[in-house]
């Protein structure tokens, strides 16, 4: 341990931390600007520099190590002025008028200037109008307000692993620029909007969630939830307001992501257009009209009691405790969406196992395209050493050109056999997997963990209560759907004489259904979901569902007790 003092504060720290941690540590606040916990240190913007005894300059916090006896003040007179020439030149460069900027009241750089008292700028600003590069679909980027702190190409480098931002030019014309200077729009960029969500400033801006509420003055509130868009279980933070979901924002502390997202996890969700269904609906002389519950589940009961045989199938993004109600209530149930296949073999892996990986086996799966996290997450495994070999095109066009070797199912034994010097390999197979390339990876059973990448988002929840992939009969009597909120209807229904569709949003499903039964939508439930790894992610809901709309579990617990099955 090392003995530091810090403003007077007798500290006792581990070696090899800089003084920023340390000071963090013992909950002394040192003011910062280009520093985020998630990324590395540059030491950049200079808004943490400190005074430390027998040093001849100002040092920057967030790099500089801890030393035994070291003393060090963080708000003497020398260290106070010197943040505020940092401020005013920052202030002086571009166009930093707070009250025509999006992010007034919860910009990290307007922050600092009220903290260190400046109210005017004392040097001249030269102001040149800079681009705003408006190419993109989801989040604009505007140069006048960017203050060059770089933690946008930091988190694209080191959080995605996409390496598509860097800077060009230099000195005063240095600017944030995508690939080789191409619009946004046209580069590399796969909307994860991680950039966005570690800007400062109002430099990276959210179209949808701008000029909608502060965080500051308290207009919006922010709720942790986790993502249903594949099976990964990444952790969220739903900002909203009034019921309405303003933006969605990563949970740099969640598992497995920490701090991780892609674009279905933080925009996509926002997208929808389909009219929402607040009340229960049943046919009547050929047309749905809207009706009371007790009327709907009446005709739901009278449906399923006429029918000889009956069944169920859900959508993956279910909760475990709908899937819990759903086997309960019928005897046939099942997901949409074709199954992982039994491997028999292979001790079960984790997404952290990639951290260590130095190979990396993809096989009949394609993470870009259906579990992108897990894609970075194999991009940043890429960057620390790890070798690739994608087995049937596993990999698809995001994962190929960093191949080591690329092969076909009928020669994975190729893979296997320079994968068998490896030390840490990781296989992630998908529902693609061939039997052939099954058979072959077997040889790298104890040598190997293996992550199933599950196409549907709690297939382990599902399967955990009974419920796997449908594989019951092509036609039933009677069949109740769990739609959710699930933007992809199922390819194939089992044919069905009665049809009782639970579902947040009207969709073709519904408008040919005998019974539509109202479904909250994904912020609106609480519950606990399983990810790909079997972890069991709790989550609560960010606020309430409309008026009328119960549970997602609610309407199976209530026809399970009218059909005598509770």
């Amino acid at each position: 341990m090392v003995h530091i003092t810090i403003n007077g504060q007798e500290l006792t720290v581990e070696p090899g931390m800089t003084v920023l941690q340390a000071a963090k540590q013992a909950g002394i606040d040192i003011p910062t600007l280009c520093h985020h916990p998630a990324i590395s240190d540059i030491g950049a913007c200079r808004m943490c520099l400190v005074e430390v005894a027998k040093q001849r300059a100002l040092q920057p916090a967030c790099t500089f190590p801890v030393t035994e006896g070291m003393e060090v003040q963080t708000e003497s007179p020398k260290v106070v002025a010197a943040r505020k020439f940092v401020l005013q030149l920052l202030f002086s460069e571009r166009n930093h008028y707070c009250m025509y900027c999006q992010m007034s009241g919860d910009c990290e750089l307007q922050a600092l200037a009220y903290r260190y008292g400046l109210d005017h700028w004392i040097y001249d600003r030269p102001f040149e109008p800079m681009p705003v590069d408006g190419s993109r679909r989801y989040f604009l980027l505007d140069h006048n307000r960017c203050v060059l702190c770089r933690r946008c190409i930091r988190a694209c480098e080191e959080i995605v692993a996409n390496h598509t931002l860097g800077t060009r030019q230099r000195g005063s014309k240095t600017m944030i620029s995508a690939d080789l200077d191409v619009p946004f729009g046209k580069s590399t960029c796969v909307s994860c909007g991680t950039c966005l969500q570690v800007c400062p400033t109002g430099a990276v801006i959210d179209r949808k969630s701008a000029y909608r509420g502060r965080v500051s003055r308290g207009d919006v509130q922010s709720s942790k939830s986790v993502c249903v868009g594949c099976a990964v279980g990444c952790g969220v933070v739903v900002v909203h307001r009034a019921g309405h979901i303003v933006r969605i924002e990563s949970d740099w502390d969640a598992e497995p992501s920490r701090g991780l997202l892609c674009v279905t996890g933080r925009f996509e969700q926002l997208e929808e257009v389909r009219p929402r269904l607040t009340k229960p609906l049943v046919r009547r002389n050929g047309t749905l009209v809207e009706t009371d519950w007790d009327a709907a589940m009446e005709a739901a009961v009278v449906g399923f009691r006429k029918a000889r045989t009956s069944g169920a199938i859900a959508t993956g993004r279910a909760t475990n405790e709908t899937f819990r109600a759903l086997a309960r209530t019928f005897a046939l149930t099942g997901t949409w969406g074709k199954p992982l296949p039994v491997l028999g073999y292979g001790k079960p892996g984790t997404l952290a196992d990639l951290e260590g990986a130095d190979a990396i086996v993809v096989a009949g799966a394609d993470p870009a395209e259906t579990h992108r996290v897990v894609a970075y997450r194999i991009r940043r495994a890429l960057d620390h050493g790890a070798r690739l070999f994608l087995v049937d095109g596993g990999g698809g066009e995001y994962l190929q050109p960093f191949a080591t070797l690329s092969v076909p199912p009928a020669e994975a034994a190729k893979v296997v056999e320079v994968v068998a010097d490896a030390s840490s390999p990781v296989v992630i197979y998908g529902a693609g997997l061939q039997e052939s390339a099954l058979k072959a990876l077997k040889a790298l059973d104890g040598k190997a963990t293996f992550i199933g990448l599950p196409a549907a988002a709690n297939a382990r929840g599902a399967e955990a209560e009974g419920v796997k992939s449908w594989n019951g009969t092509s036609a039933v009597d009677a069949l109740y759907v769990l739609a959710g909120d699930d933007p992809a209807e199922p390819q194939e229904l089992p044919q069905a004489g009665f049809l009782v569709v639970q579902s947040a949003y009207r969709s073709a499903l519904t408008d040919r259904a005998d019974v539509v039964l109202p479904s909250p939508a994904w912020a609106e439930r609480s519950g606990h979901v399983t990810n790909l790894e079997g972890r069991t992610c709790a989550f609560e809901a960010a606020f309430p569902a409309p008026e009328g709309v119960p549970a997602e579990w609610q309407p199976l617990a209530t026809l399970a007790e009218r059909l005598g099955k509770a």
